[in-house]
């Protein structure tokens, strides 16, 4: 099971979306709103308030 790589929440098996950059790093995303808040948009999750903390 992965984590997503913006919010930190598990990713069920068989769903969620990978991104592979051009310097061979992946990133996994639960969904397209973490996929487009990361990559387009270039925010970082600890300043979203929908994210929840994890400890």
């Amino acid at each position: 099971m992965s984590k997503c790589s913006f919010c930190k929440d598990d990713i069920p098996q068989g769903t969620g979306i990978m991104f592979v950059k051009k310097d061979g790093k992946i990133l996994f995303f639960c969904s397209s709103k973490c996929e487009r808040n990361l990559l387009k948009l270039k925010r970082k999750a600890r300043e979203q308030k929908w994210v929840v903390k994890k400890k």
